[in-house]
């Protein structure tokens, strides 16, 4: 039988990953020694690197833990209703991020100097703009031209990516509702009239 702080505990892995995450975000990760998350996790110094080998796998289990951004289309679509579609999937997409936002805002701060995070963050990027448009496409009673579509996708996955990049989520904050709302307003537009020859 294994006590607590023997090296199969797994709360003490946990408090290792909850310190550099705090730490991290707070001082960025190069300026963060493993010595710092040991005593913040309240362990020694060698059960970071028996859990973790290098500073960089504490780095890559963090980005494991983001929430998962996949949202089955059918929980938000709204037959007919682009923007109601669309604020329902952004909600879903705020709310899984809600319960990160330290670690979604660390991990956008060190993509530019780790690769694997930078790669992590650019598939869930995909991810969005992936479910964007599969939320439009099922929401729209039209057949919409596809560049539309996918410029529609990309901008609300751009603004999504923004807010969760910058940890703003204030529940008063109606600048995605207006967003969702052009967007939505401009794929919808009634058709123009061809010009005059």
């Amino acid at each position: 039988m294994r006590g607590a702080g023997k090296k199969d505990d797994p709360s003490a892995r946990e408090r290792i990953l909850v310190a550099a995450a705090e730490l991290f975000a707070e001082a960025g990760f190069e300026a963060t020694p493993t010595s710092r998350i040991a005593a913040l996790a309240k362990v020694p110094k060698g059960l970071v690197h028996y859990y973790f080998q290098k500073k960089q796998d504490l780095l890559a289990a963090l980005v494991e833990r983001l929430p998962d951004e996949h949202i089955e289309s059918a929980g938000v679509v709204v037959p007919g209703d682009v923007a109601a579609s669309l604020r329902r999937l952004v909600a879903e997409l705020d709310a899984r991020n809600r319960a990160s936002t330290l670690l979604s805002h660390l991990l956008w701060r060190e993509a530019d100097t780790h690769p694997s995070v930078k790669e992590a963050l650019q598939a869930r990027f995909t991810t969005v703009v992936d479910q964007v448009r599969v939320v439009i496409q099922a929401a729209s009673t039209a057949a919409l031209p596809l560049t539309d579509v996918e410029t529609a996708a990309g901008l609300l996955a751009l603004a999504v990516s923004y807010r969760h990049a910058t940890a703003r989520h204030a529940e008063t904050d109606d600048t995605m509702d207006r967003e969702v709302d052009f967007i939505a307003s401009a794929l919808m537009r009634p058709e123009r009239v061809p010009p005059a020859r």
